[in-house]
């Protein structure tokens, strides 16, 4: 019961058109290139900044230490509501937007909760 209510809510959401013209599902923006997963640190009005961690090699000591990145990223209009802060989202590059946007929200992962998005 409870997997045809999610997937009725799934095929309604997928079957919203939105008027975003930087929407890569409903627009003209075409995400390609390189792919980062992260944790949601601020939201604006269509714009989130992500942070992520890596390790990277320093050679003066021959160890990896961790270093964080900060991206930012456009949310189309159609996921405004579903993405919060402390979410795990996936973004993917795109032509620049703006000055400092160069990524589209693709997918959401989990939420701040920790549960996964249930997907079809």
């Amino acid at each position: 019961m409870e997997k045809e209510k999610k997937s009725k809510i799934a095929e309604a959401k997928n079957n919203e058109k939105c008027n975003d013209q930087d929407c890569p599902f409903h627009g003209n923006l075409s995400a390609r290139g390189k792919t980062f997963q992260g944790i949601v640190k601020s939201k604006n009005p269509r714009r989130i900044m992500i942070e992520f961690e890596n390790l990277v090699y320093v050679h003066k000591y021959e160890r990896y230490a961790e270093a964080r990145s900060k991206i930012h990223a456009r949310v189309p209009k159609c996921m405004e509501k579903d993405v919060q802060i402390g979410d795990r989202v996936k973004i993917q590059e795109c032509r620049p937007l703006s000055k400092i946007i160069h990524f589209v929200v693709v997918k959401k992962i989990e939420n701040n909760k920790g549960e996964k998005k249930w997907e079809l």
